[in-house]
């Protein structure tokens, strides 16, 4: 229940700053949380990609003819 009420005061902290800022300055939280989120989905999307392809270039990575250059 702790994290819940630290939260809440969280939000409530930066709901009250967000209050005092200018209109224009508005703008640039809003598009800095745009930029967080879409970063996020970005970096999701990667880590997804890249989970897919490894099963694949399992093959290419670990084969005998390429063993001299893992002991580089």
């Amino acid at each position: 229940m702790g994290g819940q009420t630290k939260n809440g005061n969280l939000e409530q902290m930066l709901i009250t700053k967000i209050k005092a800022l200018s209109p224009q300055q508005v703008a640039e939280v809003v598009d800095f949380v745009e930029f967080l989120k879409l970063r996020d989905e970005e970096h999701s999307i990667t880590q997804a990609g890249s989970t897919l392809s490894e099963e694949s270039l399992h093959k290419v990575w670990d084969n005998a003819d390429d063993a001299d250059y893992d002991r580089l």
